[in-house]
């Protein structure tokens, strides 16, 4: 296949006019010849999105533990440009946990239409009970690595990403073993800067939603959001324009040049109309395209990532960093680059067409037309 005359979005990280051609995977970039070509003229052309942050969209939640409910999810992901991305499970008893995870194994193992799953995003369970936010409190657990280990041979060791509370006892000596087998970030966590900085040097190198369910950033106090800067750590960022403040949002990006994920957190509400659902086995509220906790305590998001670059875009990121932050640094988060996240010869042909208004007009998987 061949794409001609868009506006490329190229490894070095700006747009310019070239062509596409590939097959499975890109072969060439740049001024290309063939007869079978589609012209892209006026349009971006940018790699598959990834999400590696969504609990669920469509009425589906991957704690649900459905494989029907992962197909119903990849298919929609796909179609809102979202060409891989992670299940993320809740906090939960552990036999619903497993549950979930044996139907992520069952799923991956069978190939099916729409958005390549790269593993599990294991949110829960443990998390500060001070900000675990919308996560059950009865089902939070103290780092343990002897369970985390059981729960990654129950996914046929599909574990991606686990987030853990840096001040929990127990979580240095987990984190220092749980980094060997997958990217651990800090989250959900009532850590002060110490014990965060002292997390990130023991392996931690990434941070869920940053600044949702964590200490808060002080001038005198930076917490685990400064802890995060310092460190070198990537983060992710829930551009819904509720979770984070469009000024935020904006000084994030500047922070924390080219280390910013942007992520959907969707809950089952996303692609819903408003209405009452549940998350983790407790009920939530989606109302005006805000999800919350009966209590009021914001819960996920509605959005997709899609949804989220052009907010970025809109609220005054350059369409350039929020198109990264939608692909190569969530994709090496979970130690995807090197076949995902840019598109260069040699890589997966994950890709997207999009018009001038960033309404997505085409997606390709692995070479193949989704939409």
């Amino acid at each position: 296949m061949l794409i001609k005359n868009g506006l490329l979005f190229g490894p070095d990280g700006r747009f310019s006019a070239q062509d596409i051609a590939f097959g499975e995977t890109i072969t060439a970039l740049g001024d290309l010849d063939g007869q079978e070509a589609l012209d892209a003229a006026g349009k971006y052309i940018v790699p598959g999105f990834l999400d590696i942050h969504t609990h669920g969209a469509v009425g589906e939640d991957v704690s649900d533990g459905s494989v029907d409910g992962l197909k119903r999810l990849s298919r929609y992901y796909a179609a809102q440009g979202v060409t891989s991305w992670c299940p993320a499970t809740m906090t939960l008893p552990v036999p619903e946990l497993e549950r979930a995870l044996r139907a992520v194994r069952t799923f991956q193992a069978v190939p099916a239409p729409g958005a390549r799953c790269l593993g599990v995003n294991l949110e829960g369970p443990f998390l500060s009970h001070a900000k675990r936010g919308a996560h059950t409190a009865e089902s939070l657990l103290p780092p343990d690595w002897g369970l985390f280990q059981h729960l990654n041979r129950v996914s046929g060791g599909q574990i991606r990403l686990t987030t853990v509370a840096c001040e929990e006892p127990g979580a240095i000596s987990f984190l220092e073993q749980a980094v060997q087998v997958c990217t651990v970030a800090l989250g959900h966590t009532a850590a002060d800067y110490s014990q965060a900085m002292a997390a990130y040097a023991a392996g931690a190198t990434h941070t869920t939603h940053l600044f949702n369910a964590m200490s808060p950033l002080g001038h005198r106090e930076p917490g685990p959001v400064g802890a995060a800067f310092d460190s070198g750590a990537t983060v992710e960022l829930i551009c819904d324009g509720l979770h984070v403040h469009p000024t935020v949002v904006r000084m994030v990006f500047r922070l924390f040049d080219g280390r910013v994920a942007l992520v959907s957190d969707s809950l089952r509400c996303a692609g819903m109309p408003d209405g009452t659902y549940t998350l983790g086995g407790e009920p939530i509220v989606k109302r005006g395209g805000k999800a919350t906790r009966p209590d009021g305590t914001l819960a996920g998001s509605s959005i997709s990532v899609l949804d989220a670059v052009r907010n970025a875009v809109s609220f005054g990121v350059p369409l350039e960093t929020a198109v990264r932050a939608a692909t190569l640094t969530p994709a090496k988060v979970v130690g995807a680059a090197e076949r995902l996240g840019s598109l260069e010869p040699g890589k997966l042909a994950d890709l997207l067409i999009l018009d001038r208004s960033l309404n997505l007009e085409t997606v390709y998987i692995g070479g193949k037309r989704f939409r």
